[in-house]
């Protein structure tokens, strides 16, 4: 009777161990494919991340925003034409020099406005070159070999109770990561999200970088796309502090704490994302 209830003891542990294996397999790729699919999202140019969506927007921005823009752009042009002319006691004390510095600044205005869209891609352009860059000294992939043969140990070492306290954790922690991922999710998704919106609305703001009681508008404008640009900057340098912390995760001598650990490191990252969205606009003036 002894030996009979041992081997259904020895063979609910041995299912239990290999379930538990299984879900720490799994906790950990899961971690590993977060980083990754971060990256990525972060790595690639509005351009590339929907072209369909990005032609709605450049369409949009062509056919809608710029006929305003183009309207705004006449209206300031005249307005300081008339301040000009009054200022200069109804062109009794013309100058001519004043009359082609009109023109030219007009003239510029125009060309700006016209290729606005071209001008805020190659924002875009120069803060993904810095982003792909630092890519490339990145590593979040854990190396769980070494790992599993001592968690093999630690796993026959435990009782069967142990065990199954131990699997209704690993439960509970891979419900919290699969949270977490959908919140790393929403801020990767959200920025280029934003970035398509900001883009959209880009002529409006540049059709007032001629004007000097205006140019606030326009110069905020430009901060902000950087700001936006090189959040994804921000977001990298994230992911590296976290692939360098959670690189010592799996040499923990206790399961829990490598449990633990993984999901701290991980709220940690999710917060620290979540920052810098703020930090950019705070480092380049933006507001």
């Amino acid at each position: 009777m002894g030996t009979l209830f041992d081997w259904i003891t020895d063979w609910i542990k041995q299912g239990l161990i290999d379930a538990v294996t299984s879900q720490f397999t799994t906790m950990f790729e899961s971690v590993n494919t977060q980083v990754k699919d971060v990256a990525v999202q972060v790595g690639q140019t509005p351009e590339s991340w929907n072209p369909g969506v990005f032609s709605m927007i450049k369409t949009l921005s062509e056919t809608v925003v710029i006929p305003i823009a183009g309207v705004i752009l006449t209206f300031i042009a005249c307005y300081e034409l008339i301040s000009m002319i009054v200022e200069r006691n109804n062109m009794h004390d013309f100058e001519p020099s004043k009359i082609v510095q009109w023109v030219f600044k007009t003239a510029i205005a125009t060309i700006v406005l016209t290729n606005c869209f071209p001008i805020v891609m190659g924002i875009f352009e120069i803060a993904q070159h810095v982003i792909n860059e630092s890519a490339t000294v990145i590593n979040g992939t854990l190396d769980l070999q070494a790992q599993l043969t001592d968690l093999q140990t630690q796993l026959e070492a435990m009782s069967m109770w142990e065990l199954i306290g131990l699997w209704l954790e690993m439960n509970i922690i891979n419900l919290c990561l699969s949270a977490l991922g959908i919140f790393v999710f929403v801020v990767t998704w959200g920025r280029i999200i934003e970035i398509y919106m900001m883009v959209s609305l880009a002529p409006i703001p540049l059709s007032t970088m001629g004007n000097s009681e205006w140019r606030s508008l326009g110069n905020n404008y430009l901060k902000s796309l950087f700001a936006v640009g090189f959040q994804g900057f921000l977001i990298m340098v994230c992911l590296a502090i976290y692939a360098a912390l959670i690189q010592s995760i799996t040499s923990a001598a206790n399961i829990h704490a490598a449990i633990w650990g993984t999901v701290g490191y991980t709220v940690l990252l999710c917060f620290a994302m979540m920052k810098t969205g703020g930090l950019a606009k705070s480092i380049f003036g933006a507001h």
